[in-house]
């Protein structure tokens, strides 16, 4: 009996050793010794866990929404955040309808403003005591006029972006999410 192999195992098992070879040596270093990219690929902040929103905003089920919580007057700092969030939601070309424009007006807001300027956006009234109670307990502790926090499609808030930093982070956060999303 001939126990050499043949040339044609040879050359299957090489060629095995080939393939996987990669694939066990990529495992064993991901699962075996803890070794992971250093970064993140988001640009925003991620809220972990997911938030649901309070009653005041279950308007916001069905689509991703972009949100701005303020005082409805709309000063300097809200009307940038509110282009800010028009931009980003315009540059997301086919998946813009996917996407919301949402306020949550915390005091008597500034409809004509709101609506010559931002047609489409949608203004939730919660400046009852309980309902602002209500939101200001989901929300993270962070400087409000200046944030953007994005809502998924079951009504759960997922990431804060300060509006301050760069647009197009934002809009990679978006168009990432969009992408991977199978609600919405």
């Amino acid at each position: 009996m001939n126990l050499t192999p043949r040339p044609g195992r040879r050359t299957l098992l090489a060629l095995l050793a080939l393939f996987f070879a990669p694939l066990v040596v990529a495992f064993a270093l991901y699962y075996g010794f803890g070794w992971r990219p250093s970064s993140l690929s988001i640009h925003g902040e991620l809220i972990s866990p997911a938030r649901p929103m309070p009653a005041g905003a279950q308007g916001l089920h069905g689509d991703w929404a972009l949100v701005y919580v303020g005082d409805g007057q709309c000063d300097a700092d809200c009307r940038t955040a509110l282009v800010f969030a028009r931009q980003t939601r315009l540059s997301l070309n086919k998946d813009m309808t996917r996407l919301n424009r949402v306020m949550l007006a915390t005091d008597s807001c500034d409809v004509p403003y709101l609506r010559k300027e931002h047609d489409g956006i949608k203004v939730f009234d919660v400046s009852g005591p309980e309902d602002r109670a209500e939101l200001m307990a989901v929300l993270p502790e962070v400087e409000l006029k200046h944030t953007l926090f994005v809502v998924d499609p079951l009504g759960n808030l997922v990431m804060r972006y300060d509006v301050r930093k760069e647009p197009a982070g934002l809009l990679d956060d978006l168009r990432k999410l969009l992408n991977l999303s199978h609600i919405g």
